[in-house]
This record gives structure tokens, C-alpha cells and sequence, in this order.
């Protein structure tokens, strides 16, 4: 890594900046799989026999599991299952294509977005099937605009990564319950009789039992096999409907046809023409957002290493989604669960996709395969999914309440009311009430403005909050970190100082916890054998200490004394962390010498260390 990459912090009082220039440890020489797997991740490459074995066994086991996922999201849609089916095919096509000139991410694997299937099956109750082509035409030329100015960065910027959890919440509380009634619905249902009859009654048992295998399955295999749990759900859907009457999966067979995307403008009414351009952008500001998360999740996933272009992303999206309007077909992007799959199974590179096409282009020739599908196996696969998206909303409790109580807003708004009206009612409060907040501390109007369009700049980075600003150094590289308001630390004792420390570690936010400290400050932790000072050693032992799994820390005692401005207080706190799913507690005594300047508390000196055994 070079040090142009490392970040620089700026002291709160000082306003100074101190450039990280680590010193890293001496190493033997590279070995020759070193050097290579470097290479690799300089220039991928494609064409060679391994990479191609590799990629084709990866993309068939993600086939396995876009089939089933494709035809859930297609019925949540009300889209015909065979139009979803080739809209991923298509989508897996255009994407090996523009990765051989334009590689967005490695191993991702487009397909039809879980989070657009409401917002498609509303656009088809109000606007038709016939102008859904239209639409989707739409939405991929907004999606154009977008890739050829970067607009996703400003995007981003507007609206705050929570409220897009309560978005992805409200949508997937909207998938799981109109899965819901597959999990008990039987074949003969009687009107005016028993409801709770043996045949549901076994119908809810066989749903519950492949839940429950799901998720164990789901638990043990995810790090490494993700792809048991669904291939497993689905072959005991399989076999459970050859041996038991189940309701099962019928296709209506809908032919794939070529036609322009143009909608009959004499029958549209004016009005209907802007709800649809409406709608348009909502699905494309959608899939962007959803695309953007994607790629910060797929580049973790990737083997090698390789940074993800998200600009690149969106370049396949809308030729995808353009392609895909003259056939009817539906909207894309690289979905998690699939692009994880195919990077655990091994994938090196896009042409992974296109054996997962090929997997579906079986199912697209042959659809009435899916007739041996019952519909419970799908609803628990689509629950699971719906579930998913609700449980982002744990992510929120680390931005605190108030993050947390909006997006929950906007989660009731969005199932209730509808995505796009609930994300512009929330981001209208979301505006109101800062606007309210700066008024409060009576910030000139002309100020706010300002602050609101600073926002905007190029030179921000998006992990800027309302009291530290983060932007790129232009002459040295790298980051600047500085603080921009002080306000709620002139208010705190060294308690509340104290335990902002404490929720900096149960949240592993490093910048919660390296601000808490001097920029010369002195740091000998509970599990470090020396004594580090400055910003950067001490930020290379949280860096290692948040590696334990799920560490906290717990204060247990405490005594203050002051001297002065001096404060120090010394006592008993116990860390906690997971080993092995066993919970390790490690109790220690520690001193805090911290000092009150006009811009907050500092830690001067903190010393820590394990209770003798």
C-alpha cells in the first residue's frame, strides 16, 4: 500500500494535519505465489484453461440458484416467469461483454432486483403490461444519464445510507408477506368449512421443517457453501411433490417477442406520461443505490482483491435494461446472494456468467421443468430474502435514535404508502428537521444553504458527518480528516467522554475511538506488549482489536480524581469477544488521564491490563 493511501487526521484543537506514514514490517523476500496472485490483480487474466474450469463450475452452481430466486421475484412482480428468466440471461450476456473492456466488478451476478419487484408490480397494475416495455426503456435511459455524468456519487450524497435500510426494510416486509400465504395455501381450499384442516396443518409443518432446514443449512454453509441451503430447499420441494399433493408451480407460456418500446401516446393521457417518467426514475434511482451496496459488498468477495468501478456497474445495468425493454423484459443489477455464490464457488472472472445463462437457457427452452416446483419451497427462499432486507436495519443502531427512528419511518411509509412516496416524505422530514436544528443554533440561512451544497462537492467524501469533514488531500494524497462542530462536547462530563469511548468500541468505529485520544496521546492496551503514541500506533491496535469476533467492553467500576484540569479516572472494565461461538471475557483494570479543553476531552494517557490469573 502506498502512503499516498493513508489517511491523515486532524487534531480538534490544533487543527493541524499529521499524515500517517506507516513504517511496515520487514519481510523475507516475495514469494513466487505472491508475485503471481499480484499480477493477477494487476491484469486478470481471462482465456486460460483453470480460470475457465473455475468460472464454469461456479456459474452453473449460481444458476441452480438464480432459477429459483428469478421465478420467486418474477411472481412478487406479477411479470411472466419466462420473460424473468431471459431478462437475466440477457443481463448475464452484456455482462461478460462490457467486462472485457470495462470491468465493473469480477465475480458479480446480475439479475432481476428483489427490492423493484413491488415497485414492478405496481407499475403494472396502474400503467398495463403493454407499457411496461416503455418504462423499462425509461428507466434505463435515466440510467444512461446517470452513468455518463457519475451522477451515483451525488446520489449517494442526498440521501443517507439508514434511510435506504428502512427503504430496503419496508420493501422486503412487502416480499415476505405476499410469500407468506404459499407456506399454508393446499390445493382444495374449503369455503365455509374447517380452516385448520389436517392437509394444512401438514402443509404448515412441511413449510416450518424447510425453514428450519434452510436456515441451519444457511448458518453452517454461508462462509463457504452458499449455495446448499437453496439447492437443498428446492430438491425437498422437489421430491416432497412427487410423493405429496402440494400446490405447485404452473406456467403460463408467454413467447419472447421483439417489439419497440413505444407505448400508444393517443391512448396516454398527459398525466399518465409523468407518473410513468416518475416511476421511471424511481426504478432507476432504485437500481443504482441497490448497485452501488452491491459493489461495495462484491469487491470483499472479490478472490483476488480487485477494486470495483461502480461507474463501470451501471455502464452494463442500463445496456442490460435497454436490451432488455425491446423483449418485454424487466430490470437487473448484481445481486448479493448470487454474486456470493459464485465468488465462494470459486469464480476468478466474469465468464462465470455465462454459464449461469446457460443454466438458465435450459429452463428458458423447457419451462415446464419448473412445474415440479412447489410454490412453499419458493416462499421460503422469497421470505428468507424479505427477512434479509428487514435485518439491515440492525446496521442502522450504530448511526444512533435518531438514524434509527427515520428509517424506521420510512420502512412503515414505504409498505404502507408506496417506495417512492415514502422515501421523498422521509427525506422531506429528514431535511426539515436539520433545517430546524441549524435555525436553532442560529446559523444564517445563507450558512445553511452552504452546508447543504457543500455536501455536493467533489472534494467531499461520502464518510463525512455533521462534525468531522473528510476530503482528499490534492498535494500529498490520501485523507483529511477535520472537525467542524464542537457544541455537544462543551456539555459533557468525563462519564458521558467516557462512555463515547465505550460506544466507539461496541460499535468498532475506529474514528469514534482514535478521536477520543491526543494526537500525542499515550496508549498501552489491555492485550498490547508496548506503549503506543499518536494517533497512528494507537488506531494499529484498535485496527487488530476489532479483529476479535463481536469484542465489547464493559465498565464495571470507577474512581475519578482531579488535579487542576487533570482528571483521572481508574478502575475495572471487563472485554468480551467470540472464539470459536464461545464468549470470552477478559477482565482488566485500566486509568484514563484525560484533560477538558474548549473543544472537548481528550485522552492524554490510557493504561489497561489483564487481571493476574
Amino acid at each position: 500500500m502506498s502512503h499516498a493511501a493513508e489517511p491523515a487526521l486532524v487534531h480538534p484543537t490544533t487543527a493541524s494535519v499529521v499524515d500517517y506514514h506507516p513504517h511496515p514490517p520487514k519481510r523475507k523476500k516475495p514469494l513466487a505465489s505472491d508475485l503471481l496472485i499480484a499480477e493477477k490483480a494487476k491484469k486478470p487474466a481471462i482465456f486460460t484453461l483453470d480460470n475457465l474450469r473455475r468460472d464454469a463450475l461456479a456459474g452453473s452452481i449460481t444458476g441452480l440458484i438464480a432459477v429459483p430466486l428469478t421465478v420467486g421475484i418474477c411472481l412478487m412482480s406479477e411479470y411472466p416467469i419466462e420473460t424473468g428468466l431471459m431478462t437475466v440471461l440477457f443481463a448475464c450476456v452484456v455482462s461478460f461483454i462490457t467486462f472485457l473492456f470495462r470491468p465493473g466488478n469480477y465475480v458479480g451476478v446480475p439479475g432481476v432486483a428483489a427490492g423493484l419487484a413491488p415497485v414492478l408490480a405496481m407499475s403494472v397494475h396502474k400503467f398495463g403490461m403493454e407499457n411496461m416495455p416503455f418504462l423499462i426503456f425509461l428507466t434505463s435511459l435515466s440510467q444512461a444519464v446517470a452513468w455518463k455524468f457519475n451522477l451515483q456519487r451525488f446520489i449517494l450524497k442526498a440521501i443517507p445510507a439508514y434511510l435506504i435500510e428502512g427503504l430496503l426494510a419496508g420493501i422486503g416486509l412487502k416480499i415476505a408477506l405476499k410469500f407468506l400465504p404459499y407456506t399454508y395455501g393446499i390445493l382444495h381450499e374449503a369455503h365455509g368449512g374447517e380452516w385448520l384442516s389436517m392437509e394444512r396443518i401438514e402443509m404448515i409443518g412441511l413449510s416450518l421443517g424447510a425453514l428450519a432446514l434452510f436456515l441451519h443449512l444457511f448458518g453452517k454453509y454461508k462462509a463457504k457453501y452458499p449455495a446448499v441451503p437453496y439447492v437443498t430447499v428446492i430438491v425437498v420441494g422437489i421430491v416432497a411433490g412427487i410423493y405429496l399433493k402440494l400446490p405447485m408451480l404452473h406456467i403460463e407460456h408467454t413467447p419472447i417477442k421483439l417489439a419497440l418500446p413505444l407505448p400508444d401516446f393517443a391512448k396516454i393521457p398527459p398525466a399518465m406520461l409523468m407518473e410513468i417518467i416518475g416511476y421511471a426514475l424511481m426504478l432507476s434511482l432504485i437500481d443504482v443505490i441497490e448497485q452501488v451496496t452491491s459493489n461495495s459488498a462484491i469487491e470483499k468477495l472479490d478472490p483476488l482483491g480487485r477494486p470495483a468501478n461502480t461507474n463501470n456497474s451501471l455502464l452494463a445495468i442500463w445496456i442490460a435494461n435497454m436490451g432488455s425493454s425491446f423483449f418485454g423484459g424487466m430490470t437487473n443489477l448484481d445481486g448479493l446472494a448470487k454474486s456470493a455464490t459464485n465468488a465462494l464457488a470459486g469464480a476468478v472472472t466474469k465468464m462465470s456468467n455465462i454459464f449461469t445463462g446457460v443454466v438458465l437457457l435450459v429452463f428458458i427452452l423447457e419451462p415446464h421443468l419448473l412445474e415440479h416446483l412447489p410454490y412453499f419451497s419458493l416462499a421460503v427462499l422469497m421470505i428468507f430474502t424479505g427477512w434479509k432486507m428487514i435485518a439491515g436495519l440492525v446496521h442502522v443502531a450504530s448511526h444512533g435514535s435518531y438514524a434509527l427512528l427515520l428509517a424506521l419511518f420510512c420502512g412503515i411509509l414505504t409498505y404502507t404508502e408506496g417506495i417512492f412516496e415514502g422515501l421523498i416524505v422521509v427525506l422531506m422530514l429528514h431535511l426539515f428537521i436539520n433545517f430546524v436544528i441549524f435555525r436553532h443554533e442560529h446559523i444564517p440561512l445563507i450558512e445553511i444553504l452552504k452546508k447543504f451544497a457543500h455536501k455536493f462537492g467533489d472534494e467531499i467524501d461520502p464518510r463525512s458527518t455533521d462534525t468531522m469533514r473528510v476530503h482528499k488531500d490534492k498535494q500529498i494524497g490520501g485523507l483529511r480528516y477535520s472537525t467542524i462542530s464542537h457544541n455537544a462536547a462543551e456539555k459533557k462530563n468525563l462519564t458521558d467522554f467516557i462512555n463515547d469511548w465505550a460506544f466507539g468500541i461496541n460499535n468498532h468505529s475506529m474514528s469514534a475511538v482514535v478521536g477520543c485520544y491526543d494526537i500525542n496521546g499515550l496508549l498501552w492496551g489491555t492485550f498490547a506488549k508496548e506503549l503506543r503514541e499518536g494517533h497512528h500506533k494507537i488506531k494499529g491496535y484498535f485496527e487488530h482489536l476489532f479483529e476479535l469476533e463481536d469484542v465489547h467492553v464493559k465498565f464495571e467500576t470507577g474512581e475519578v480524581r482531579q488535579y487542576k484540569d487533570i482528571y483521572i479516572q481508574s478502575g475495572k472494565y471487563v472485554f468480551t469477544f467470540k472464539r470459536k461461538k464461545e464468549i470470552i471475557s477478559v477482565p482488566a483494570r485500566y486509568s484514563f488521564v484525560c484533560k477538558k479543553e474548549k473543544t472537548g476531552w481528550f485522552i492524554l494517557e490510557h493504561h489497561s491490563s489483564e487481571f493476574p490469573a
